[in-house]
């Protein structure tokens, strides 16, 4: 895995870890991880970190972690594989709505 592959990785993952954390309902939160999981799932043994993001806003949350996830085609990653966790991510969101 190259360094802006990890990064991107990095970023998706972490800012769909503090979408969980910031959902209104346990549901979607619990929906939110599973898209952690997928993106887990896909990438096998190579997972970096997760770390604290500077944002609470969950809309520019969603924003960032939607566009770090549509950029691993960039790394390899299957265009159908990404829109399926694109999916997961939208759906998760719908069940995060207030």
């Amino acid at each position: 895995m190259l360094l802006a592959h990890a990064v991107t990785l990095a970023e998706a993952r972490s800012y769909v870890a503090a979408l969980a954390d910031a959902a209104l309902t346990t549901d979607a939160s619990i929906e939110y991880d599973r898209v952690l999981l997928q993106i887990d799932f896909i990438h096998g043994d190579f997972i970096p970190g997760i770390s604290p993001v500077p944002v609470t806003n969950r809309d520019v949350l969603f924003e960032v972690a939607e566009s770090a996830i549509e950029d691993l085609v960039r790394h390899g990653i299957d265009s159908l594989t990404v829109e399926l966790v694109i999916d997961m991510l939208w759906a998760a969101r719908e069940l995060d709505a207030p």
